[in-house]
């Protein structure tokens, strides 16, 4: 891995790493209001999916951070994509939040794929 790529995966595991830290730090306050208005109702599935949401978040950290390589590009596009799905289900207009908390994964994605393309394992 040449200099540039392991720079691109440390960003993005820490990225990762810190968005499971501040998903638990804020479980009760910012993380649970991005849940008011969807799909889930009820408190206790509320924080179930923020917990679930940020442990793979933080498992997703760690494997870029100690086994990057071809297959944890691949897992980590995959469940970006699939986060990014199940947000846009539960709150579309996440897409035309100012600070673009969805429109961010189009970069990371395209991020992911050219790492995973130029990784030899």
């Amino acid at each position: 891995m040449n200099p540039s790529q392991q720079l691109s995966t440390r960003v993005l595991s820490i990225v990762w790493f810190w968005t499971g830290v501040v998903s638990l730090v804020e479980l009760s306050g910012q993380s649970t209001a991005l849940l008011e208005g969807t799909l889930i109702h009820d408190p206790v599935w509320q924080q179930s999916a923020i917990i679930a949401g940020a442990l793979l978040d933080l498992a997703l950290g760690w494997a870029l951070w100690h086994r990057p390589g071809r297959r944890v590009y691949e897992i980590s596009l995959a469940c970006m994509v699939l986060m990014t799905v199940v947000a846009t289900v539960l709150s579309p207009s996440l897409w035309l939040h100012p600070l673009g908390p969805l429109l961010k994964n189009i970069p990371i994605a395209l991020l992911l794929w050219q790492l995973r393309e130029s990784s030899a394992s």
